[in-house]
């Protein structure tokens, strides 16, 4: 099987309105876009059909401490649904709030999911699933098949001491519903995520762990830059084609 490979929009930054034409001129065809408004759906499926692009997993808020989160969110799964996206991407933080109770409205979130095929996949985010063992111990807790986690390259050096991307994926390996690519030097609570193949992820050990349990995407690039940096326009198309080129090189496209 081949890998889905696809961009979070957000890598453009603030250069984000020609951010489709530079996709199709690069050849990257899959997207990761935020949940539109449900007026706004119809637009933007045209907008990406005209550019030959098509939404592979969509940002939605997931406000797990809200009483009213699983109401709220069904709103963002019937547009999934319509638009035939079949990830959503969340972060979660259960604040003061009982894991317990957040277990159960994420389980019956999943359970909204569940008929539509859709995955809803939780961020290497504090403090529901910033590292491996974190993120077992939540999705254990809400035991529910379409609730997973959107494994982040970066992230999970940002957030921990002494970890290794592969070693960390390995312990949710059969959780993985996404993952964000985003490369880092390394350090903790340091915001230095370049080009992907400048920093320490070894993603050939990445791609071959995922792909040797059945799991080939959606691998979206999700290109944070570095702190202090001024990237025009041209910089930042650089490294979103530099960040593909960087997958080609390896083998996983």
């Amino acid at each position: 099987m081949k890998n889905i490979i696809a961009c979070n929009l957000g890598s453009y930054r603030q250069f984000g309105a020609n951010a489709y034409t530079h996709l199709a001129e690069i050849g990257l065809t899959n997207v990761e876009i935020r949940v539109p408004a449900a007026d706004g759906v119809e637009a933007l499926q045209t907008e990406l059909k005209a550019h030959g692009l098509t939404a592979t997993s969509l940002l939605g808020g997931c406000d797990v401490q809200s009483a009213t989160v699983v109401e709220d969110f069904q709103s963002t799964l019937d547009i999934a649904n319509e638009m035939g996206v079949k990830i959503i991407f969340v972060s979660v933080h259960s604040g003061e709030t009982d894991k317990k109770v957040v277990y159960e409205r994420l389980r019956a979130i999943g359970e909204n999911a569940e008929p539509l095929g859709v995955k809803v996949c939780l961020e290497t985010h504090p403090n529901m699933a910033h590292n491996g063992d974190i993120a077992l111990e939540t999705i254990n807790g809400v035991n529910h098949p379409n609730i997973c986690i959107n494994f982040d390259t970066g992230n999970v050096y940002y957030y921990n001491h002494d970890v290794d991307a592969v070693t960390e994926v390995k312990k949710i390996i059969k959780h993985v519903g996404a993952v964000h690519l985003k490369d880092t030097n390394g350090g903790y609570r340091t915001w230095h995520f370049p080009t992907l193949g400048e920093g320490v992820v070894d993603y050939k050990a990445v791609f071959q762990t995922l792909n040797d349990a059945d799991f080939y995407g959606p691998f979206t690039m999700e290109l944070e830059g570095i702190e202090g940096e001024n990237l025009d326009e041209a910089g930042v198309k650089a490294r979103v084609a530099d960040s593909l080129q960087h997958l080609k090189d390896i083998g996983v496209i």
